[in-house]
């Protein structure tokens, strides 16, 4: 698997969202933690009525979004759980997995759990928050096998970014490929030979029609990769796409197994071993890994943050279905 990124969010969660200014709620959040602690040492809970899970969720969620997230970017909710008598929160916030607590009644919320068993807890330090590596056009390389299930996710939770972005960031598909000679014969690939073809083919349309790259990857991942264990309909599938979006299958096909397409494959190996990458997919922004949920909202609140001025684009919602951060081939 890839490496993760370093874990901002080992620092206070009030820190991811400090960039609002809310320098006075920062010491309100400080203040109910203090409460908060009390409150669990005498196992007073406060005499409200408990708050079903989902509800106190969406109660915690309206706040931040209303008083600590950023203008124009907003939290989601990912799941909430019980956890030692409190509500366990968690949410994300530009690409971050941010955990809250809160008190069963809801009336309480605070960003860290403190332990009251053993070592007595220090007063927590402030710490900076690294920020994004900002650029004026954001590198985004998304790393994928071509018949990997969550690189097919991927690559369809990225697509409406590519195109609502444009060439704002340069935002690039790599494959995670052995080369091993000087032949597209000689390519190991997780999924068999049939899928480092592939990985060839798609570099290939990517050079002779990059305005047709995403397209071609939208219509192969739906109607054709579904089919990748049968060399028949696959291949009759893929000749369809290529000949519905004016691709000349058969030049792909040249390009495919030439020099050319095998050194670009293999810069793309260069690339994932400079960067660890093993596991399909693997986006990284500006050299940071991301590891967010795979939506096409999540991605665009990613990137943007990468922008050091985010274009007016950036403002504009996407979709928030797709799938969490997890599962991945390698």
């Amino acid at each position: 698997m890839a490496k993760p990124p370093k874990n901002d969010l080992k620092n206070s969660p009030s820190q991811v969202f400090a960039k609002k200014g809310v320098i006075a709620g920062l010491i309100l959040v400080a203040a109910i933690i203090f409460l908060a602690a009390i409150v669990i040492a005498t196992g007073n809970m406060g005499a409200s009525p408990a708050v079903p899970p989902q509800a106190c969720g969406g109660t915690v969620l309206t706040f931040v979004n209303a008083n600590l997230a950023q203008a124009g970017s907003t939290a989601t909710l990912v799941n909430v759980t019980e956890k030692s008598g409190i509500y366990e929160i968690n949410v994300q916030y530009l690409g971050r997995d941010i955990p809250l607590f809160a008190t069963k009644d809801c009336t309480l919320l605070f960003p860290n759990s403190l332990a009251l068993t053993g070592t007595q807890p220090t007063a927590a330090q402030p710490q900076a928050t690294a920020a994004p590596v900002a650029s004026a056009s954001p590198v985004v390389d998304l790393y994928v096998m071509a018949f990997c299930p969550y690189g097919t996710q991927a690559e369809a939770a990225m697509q409406p970014v590519a195109n609502l972005l444009g060439t704002k960031a340069n935002i690039t598909v790599r494959y995670i490929v052995s080369v091993q000679g000087t032949t597209a014969a000689s390519v190991s690939s997780l999924h068999g030979p049939s899928e480092a073809m592939e990985d060839l083919r798609q570099l290939c349309i990517n050079r002779d029609y990059p305005q047709q790259l995403w397209p071609y990857l939208t219509a192969y991942d739906r109607d054709c990769y579904p089919n990748w264990q049968n060399a028949t309909q696959l291949d009759a599938c893929r000749a369809k796409t290529m000949q519905a979006l004016g691709i000349d299958a058969q030049g792909v096909e040249t390009c495919a197994n030439s020099p050319g397409a095998l050194a670009l494959l293999s810069a793309d190996e260069t690339l994932s071993n400079t960067n660890n990458v093993q596991a399909s997919p693997t986006v990284i922004i500006n050299g940071e890994v991301y590891n967010g949920e795979r939506t096409p909202d999540a991605y665009k609140q990613a990137i943007c943050a990468h922008f050091a001025t985010a274009p007016a684009e950036c403002s504009v919602n996407l979709s928030t279905t797709g799938t969490a951060a997890t599962g991945g081939c390698g």
